[in-house]
């Protein structure tokens, strides 16, 4: 039965209600700015090494014909190989960066350290747009400008968790992370239209139109962000349900939430009366943050499957252009045998350009936003965040292999496989990054140190960041050798993601069991 809110409690409630409402949107924008500002490369790319051949006759006598519309350095046969190499400069510095960024995510003011962050990355993000226009063509300039853009936007996860973190407690938290977490597909799905409108004519506005968005919320955020409910009077939300010494289990990593366990609440209450000063709680050191029930083996998850959805983000795009140019070469030789086409797809997919397919890789992202959504709800409701992950996995690998083989098979097929595929694959990376994050960061056993959840997070997606950096590096090497190969890949990457969670599923299935067992008094208590 809820206890009701004493009338002169009410106007403080509104107002703690008002500022929950605006950290969400405005951590919400900055982290869609940030993802906006990633997604540009792979739209690019298809732009940067066109067929030329399709543009007619070579107006340069001195240039091969196959190639005289490309962007040197990358108008070589190993040009696959030279965009993978862009990608895991980006992605190992941000790896790396990721480990130290959540360090000192704990110990600076976070509205400087994230605004901050983002005029940076606008910078960097502009510079490589920048090359176009100052028609550089070597290859260390794009290299150096990714390296640094990928190391100043790890500013940006921990702290935005953080802040989420510190605002809302465990109620629901799966839920609200989930609707939260569809910034990073909004993101996508925004960079990749504003790239795609400008990749066939001037490929370097596609990334400074990007720059001028995240450095405009970088601002925004400077003035408006409100990084603890202490700053406005109010108090902190409550992460755990107090249990008797005889209740408490100091491994358990499985949630208090759903309708097999009590649910916490999170309110937060702003109050006008000072508050009595209270010790200020150390941050929580590197090897400490370990240490933490569940840690290691989301982590260890998180690397994989940031490598599956890591691989989507930055290859889909050439993917569908290239096997769209694979079954049109098809279609014109059957054409030219006098064979009648049995199968009508082959023509659509044939005619898809850079635009056309940035376009489509966007429902990867729609499916991405529903799966979070859906993961979050389903893990508050049964309070098995691991199952919920496993689940999704396990599902997701068969998807994979029926989106290769029968994903171009119609503009439908290939609509509907995107969006489940997105689903499945972003959904276990957006639960374990928010609401497992968070959870983990304020575990119980931390004993309500806060000081925790930036380093927590940064250590779970720094190890995601990780398989990030490897999931485009291996389709780099691997995509020479044929897109089956790395479909493969993909698949036993998921595989894997699935079986380092085990032993976390094991002991939320047996949870279940024993609340079972003692809600039909099977159990003496």
């Amino acid at each position: 039965v809820p206890i009701p809110v004493p009338p002169t409690l009410t106007p403080l409630l509104a107002l703690s209600r008002r500022y929950r409402g605006l950290t969400l949107v405005l951590t919400f924008l900055c982290y869609t700015s940030y993802h906006l500002s990633r997604k540009p490369i792979s739209i690019v790319k298809s732009q940067l090494h066109p067929n030329c051949s399709a543009l007619g006759p070579n107006p340069h006598n001195d240039s091969n014909s196959s190639t005289w519309c490309s962007w040197a350095p990358f108008d070589g046969d190993n040009y696959k190989e030279l965009f993978g190499a862009l990608d895991n400069a980006f992605l190992v510095a941000y790896a790396i960066g990721m480990f130290i960024s959540g360090i000192f995510g704990e110990r600076l003011p976070l509205r400087y350290y994230l605004s901050g962050g983002m005029v940076l990355s606008g910078l960097f993000t502009a510079l490589f747009g920048l090359g176009y226009f100052w028609d550089i063509h070597v290859l260390w300039y794009f290299i150096v400008v990714q390296v640094c853009n990928g190391l100043v936007q790890t500013t940006g996860w921990p702290s935005v968790v953080a802040c989420i973190g510190n605002w809302f407690g465990k109620g629901k938290r799966g839920l609200i992370m989930g609707i939260w977490n569809s910034h990073t597909s909004v993101g996508n799905i925004l960079g990749s239209l504003i790239a795609g409108v400008w990749v066939s004519s001037a490929w370097g506005l596609s990334f400074i139109v990007p720059s001028i968005i995240i450095t405009t919320m970088g601002i925004i955020c400077f003035f408006f962000l409100v990084e603890y409910p202490e700053d406005v009077g109010c108090s902190p939300p409550l992460h755990h349900v107090r249990v008797t010494s005889s209740e408490k289990d100091p491994e358990a990593v499985t949630s208090n939430e759903g309708p097999l366990s009590v649910s916490s609440q999170s309110s937060v209450d702003c109050s006008n009366s000072p508050e009595e000063p209270t010790e200020e709680p150390e941050a929580i050191s590197f090897l400490g943050a370990l240490r933490i029930p569940g840690v290691v083996e989301f982590s260890l998850c998180l690397l994989f499957a940031k490598l599956v959805s890591y691989t989507f983000l930055y290859w889909l795009p050439l993917y569908i252009v290239n096997v769209g140019e694979f079954l049109g070469m098809v279609r014109r030789e059957r054409a030219w045998q006098g064979e009648h086409l049995l199968t009508p797809p082959l023509s659509l997919a044939a005619h898809f350009g850079a635009k056309e397919a940035g376009d489509l890789s966007t429902l990867f992202d729609v499916g991405g936003i529903l799966g979070g959504i859906f993961a979050g709800l389903i893990s508050d409701y049964t309070g098995g965040r691991a199952t919920t992950c496993c689940v999704m996995l396990v599902v997701a690998a068969p998807m994979l292999f029926l989106y290769n083989h029968i994903g171009q098979n119609g503009i439908g097929t290939s609509i509907a496989m995107l969006i489940v595929c997105g689903a499945l694959v972003n959904g276990p990376y957006a639960l374990i990054t928010t609401a497992v994050s968070a959870d983990l960061g304020t575990h119980e056993s931390l004993k309500g140190n806060a000081k925790a959840l930036s380093t927590v997070t940064a250590i779970i997606d720094g190890t995601g960041s990780i398989g990030a950096a490897l999931g485009p590096l291996l389709a780099g090497l691997i995509s020479p050798t044929g897109w089956n190969n790395v479909f493969y890949m993909l698949i036993a990457a998921d595989v894997l993601a699935c079986l380092l969670l085990a032993r976390v599923v094991v002991k939320e299935v047996r949870g279940w069991c024993g609340c079972i067992a003692r809600k039909r008094g099977y159990v003496r208590t």
